[in-house]
Parts: C-alpha cells; sequence; structure tokens
C-alpha cells in the first residue's frame, strides 16, 4: 500500500472502527430505487454505511488489519484518558506485571552508562543457579549485543524475558575477568513482589511499601503485617506513594482488614452499572492497629480507593499530596488474536459520595505538571477545591470531591537541601552512577552483607564524601563549601541507600536508609 493510499486511510481516522464494530453487531441497511441509502434510527448506521461503501467501491485493496490495529488505540483514547486498547504483546506484558510473576531470569539490572549492570540475583532463580552475580555486566543475549548500542532498556527486558523452560546465552562481563563469560539459563517463574519492604521504624511502628495491587497484594500484606506484628507493631505507616493501583478486589481485601463491621468501603455506578455498594465485614485482622498513609500525585486507582476509605470512615490519618484522581472503572474484554480492551463501564465513589476522578479535557495529561506551576507541591494553599463540592467522613470532618484525594496533613516536596549542585547531580544520575562504581570496588565485601549494622559499619569506614566529590569533579560537577554543606549530608544518605542495594538485602537495605531523609516519614513521627 502506497504513502497516498496510507495518507487517504487515515483520514477516515477513528471512524473506521466504530463502523466496524456497528458491523460486528450485525447493522443493516437498506436501499431503494434511487441508489439512496435509508440510515436505520441507530446512530451508529452511518458508520457502518461507511465502512460498507469503502469495502465494497473504494479503488484499491486495504488491509483491514493494519487499518484496524492502527485506529483502535486511537478509538479508544477518544472515549476518555483510561479506556484503552491493547495488542497482544503489551496486553501480555500488562497482565503479567499484576499476575504476581513472569517468565525469566530472575535478575535486576539498571543501565548507567549504556550497559546493563546487574544490581540484584533473585535468590533461588534461574540466574542465581547458573552462576550470574551483582556486578556483572551483560553485553550480549542470545546473538544480539546490548553493551553500548544504545537498547533501550525495555528492549533489554523482552530479550531476557521468554517461556518458562526455553533456554537463553547471556554473555556477561566479570571484574577481574579478561574475556566474556557465557551462561546458558533456563527461564522459569518469577515471583514479583508487590510489598517492596516491610520492617519496624520503631518499637511500635511498622512501615510497609506497596508498589501495587497486583494478584498476590493481599497475602502478601497479610504475610508482612503479621511479622511486624511480633515485633511489637502497633502503628502501620502504609506507603502508597506512587503506587498506580491494579486489581480492585485487592484493594478492597486490603480495606476490610482495618474496617469495622457494615463500614462502606466504595461504591461504583455507571450508566448501564446500576451502584454496587461494598461494605466491611468485620472480620479483618488489623483493626486495632493505627494507621497512617501515605500518598502523593502518582497514587492512582485502587491506591485512592484504600486512601479514601480509611479517610471516610476516620479510620486513618492521610499524609503527603494530593494523589492522582484516577476513579474510573475499567471492564477488560479480551479477544482471540490475544488482544483487548479495557473500556471504562462505572465511576468510583469513596463512602462519603465524592468521585475521585478528576475532569478529563485535553490538558489531561498535563495535570501533574500543572499542580506544580501553580505551587500544589508546596503550598497547601494552592490546592484547588471546589466548595460546591464538599462532604463529610463519618465523623463530620470535611473532605472535598472534585478528584483525587487530598491528605489530611499536607507535606510539601522537600527542597531545603536543594542546590544547583545537587540539580546537576540529580540531572546526570551521579549518585546512582558513582554507587554503582563503588559497589563494583567492593563487589566481594558487599556480597557477605546481610544485616544493617554491618552494612553501616561497612559504609562509616569508606571516605564517602571525598570519593564522591572527587567523583563529581571529574565529570565537571564541583561543588562550593556553601553548597556541600546544604546538600552534602542529603546525598551522602542517597549514595549509602544506592550502595545498600547492591548487597543481598536490596530493598531492606535501601528504604531503611533512605527513609532517614524523607520529610513524609518525618512528619508521620512527630504526629505519633
Amino acid at each position: 500500500m502506497n504513502a497516498k493510499i496510507r495518507e487517504r486511510l487515515a483520514t477516515f481516522g477513528w471512524v473506521l472502527v466504530i463502523v466496524l464494530l456497528a458491523v460486528l453487531l450485525g447493522r443493516i441497511w437498506q436501499r431503494d430505487k434511487k441508489n439512496e441509502v435509508k440510515i436505520p434510527e441507530s446512530d451508529w448506521a452511518k458508520l457502518m454505511l461507511v465502512l460498507q461503501s469503502v469495502e465494497r467501491d473504494y479503488v484499491d485493496e486495504i488491509d483491514q488489519k493494519a487499518v484496524t490495529e492502527q485506529i483502535l488505540p486511537e478509538l479508544m483514547a477518544k472515549l476518555d484518558p483510561h479506556s484503552l486498547y491493547l495488542p497482544p504483546v503489551e496486553l501480555e506484558e500488562a497482565e503479567q506485571d499484576l499476575q504476581g510473576g513472569f517468565d525469566g531470569i530472575g535478575i535486576q539490572f539498571n543501565v548507567p552508562n549504556d550497559t546493563a549492570v546487574v544490581t540484584h540475583v533473585i535468590a533461588g532463580g534461574p540466574s542465581e543457579k547458573a552462576g550470574l552475580l551483582s556486578g556483572d555486566r551483560i553485553v550480549q543475549v542470545d546473538d544480539r549485543v546490548i553493551a553500548g548500542t544504545q537498547t533501550p532498556q525495555d528492549s533489554m527486558v523482552r530479550l531476557m524475558k521468554g517461556k518458562r523452560g526455553s533456554q537463553v546465552r547471556i554473555y556477561v562481563q566479570r571484574t577481574g575477568v579478561k574475556d566474556p563469560i557465557q551462561f546458558n539459563i533456563t527461564r522459569d517463574v518469577i515471583p514479583v513482589n508487590s510489598v517492596d519492604v516491610a520492617f519496624m521504624l520503631n518499637d511500635t511502628t511498622g512501615y510497609i511499601k506497596l508498589s501495587k495491587f497486583a494478584r498476590s497484594t493481599y497475602l502478601e500484606f497479610l504475610k508482612a503485617a503479621l511479622s511486624l506484628r511480633e515485633k511489637g507493631m502497633r502503628r502501620l505507616v502504609f506507603d502508597l506513594r506512587d503506587n498506580t493501583g491494579g486489581y480492585l478486589d485487592q484493594a478492597l481485601m486490603l480495606c476490610n482488614e482495618f474496617l469495622e463491621k457494615g463500614a462502606l468501603i466504595v461504591y461504583m455506578e455507571g450508566r448501564n452499572r446500576p451502584r454496587n455498594d461494598v461494605f466491611a465485614d468485620g472480620k479483618g485482622s488489623c483493626r486495632d492497629i493505627e494507621l497512617a498513609v501515605l500518598i502523593n500525585e502518582g497514587s492512582a486507582s485502587s491506591s485512592e480507593i484504600f486512601a479514601g476509605a480509611m479517610q471516610d470512615n476516620d479510620r486513618a490519618t492521610l499524609y503527603g499530596l494530593r494523589s492522582f484522581g484516577k476513579g474510573l472503572v475499567q471492564e477488560p474484554l479480551f479477544f482471540s488474536d490475544g488482544s483487548g480492551i479495557r473500556l471504562t463501564v462505572a465511576r468510583y465513589h469513596t463512602p462519603s459520595g465524592r468521585c475521585i476522578q478528576k475532569p478529563y479535557g485535553d490538558d489531561y495529561g498535563y495535570d501533574i505538571y500543572e499542580r506544580y506551576l501553580h505551587g500544589e507541591m508546596m503550598s497547601v494553599d494552592s490546592i484547588r477545591v471546589n466548595d460546591s463540592l464538599k462532604f463529610e467522613t463519618v465523623g463530620g470532618r470535611t473532605v472535598y470531591g472534585g478528584g483525587g484525594i487530598i491528605p489530611d496533613i499536607f507535606v510539601p516536596l522537600d527542597t531545603t537541601h536543594y542546590t544547583d549542585f545537587m540539580g546537576k547531580c540529580n540531572r546526570q544520575s551521579l549518585q546512582v552512577k558513582f554507587a554503582n562504581q563503588m559497589a563494583d570496588r567492593y563487589r566481594p565485601r558487599l556480597r557477605e552483607i546481610r544485616d544493617l549494622p554491618t552494612l553501616n559499619r561497612f559504609l562509616d569506614g569508606i571516605d564517602l564524601k571525598k570519593a564522591f566529590i572527587d567523583y563529581t569533579t571529574s565529570q565537571g560537577v564541583v561543588p562550593s563549601a556553601s553548597e556541600w554543606e546544604i546538600s552534602g549530608p542529603t546525598i551522602l544518605v542517597q549514595v549509602r541507600a544506592l550502595i545498600g542495594r547492591n548487597t543481598p538485602m536490596n530493598d531492606e537495605a535501601f528504604y531503611p536508609i533512605y527513609l532517614t531523609i524523607d520529610n513524609v516519614i518525618e512528619a508521620v513521627m512527630k504526629n505519633g
């Protein structure tokens, strides 16, 4: 099909897909003797007629599959920001991300300098069994060289993933070894945890970081909460920052763990979906735990359902920034070719009646940017509320609708340690690159560290300040004395946490160190 034909087909836009759907619904039309087409009462009929005319009379043959695949995403995007079409590969990846596991080789890596560096080898996984080590640099996967070739990170992931039982050749460059080492790794099921970390902040306060609402989230949470209870937890800090959501049932089960019998959790309602109320059954195991919930502009969907249910039932104190504002209910429809759609069929409402979904239009994708521009990330007074959308919690407190969940205690972005020097380091990811360099230097020792006291003693024995400044200077970024006084302590904590990630503890080393400079955690502990 030449360019001119493709251009002409594009003028049909997403209309053709609607027409195609109409055909599938079995719409028909009739002609009279003047060759005039009578349009049935259905509003879809004219669109169907256009498609039938194109199929019957168009001058060239049309690749219907190619046109359909091109237009379906546009069609769904015209409906609302969260209805979407997913071709087979994207649908499979999206489903795997929430299933709690995928088929792969069992490593975590980052790409600081156009080369994949293994940061963590999952215990018991295929890579550990094959002999891969943290610090190995992946230079080739099967016949494709990926080091120094500007291969996108998501492409690297796809190369290493594959069906369980299949084999992949991985070539790595290891420190101290001249030639690349080949590993033949048989792919297997790799568990994906949604609870990133769970540990005690002090003798009575536990902390759980939840990254998504996956198929295994509820059971992971119960296990983590039980472990913290055994360590003395009477208060829980539940971190939902940047948690974009996932399975609704997992959010509902988590809500149920904290609420008394009969408490409304959420209700859903749509044009063709009658109101559906979900209530707690009073059998939850965490009803006696004091609760603090952390949210920010990246907390969406199921995260907002949980936060809204806790807030409206006066069950928790919410800290942080206004949440994203995604309150549309998507219903999946799967097709036999492996593709599918997620169609919005209803809206979520919190127990007080607030609609979680923020307004959407042409500027929907820039909403977060607009929040930064008008100061919402820095001042609670900059949050735009609509007095006509006032609601009350169970205890009579005022909360506002209009999109997203506004926290009870606003905690602004922390810019107190920011300098031009820190900004340059952040833009060039110098903290990450330096941490990788230090991890390479001390790799054998880091592999043996399995607890925080040992890690801290090791890090205290390194002059990280001098090493980091020497490194940034070599990159053309030199701090003044005043800049280092302001930013230095924060940067060193970041570096220590990043180096800790290169131990077998992974996130269990990263978060306990990093959270010591988290102003939201500081606010929670002050109000504890």
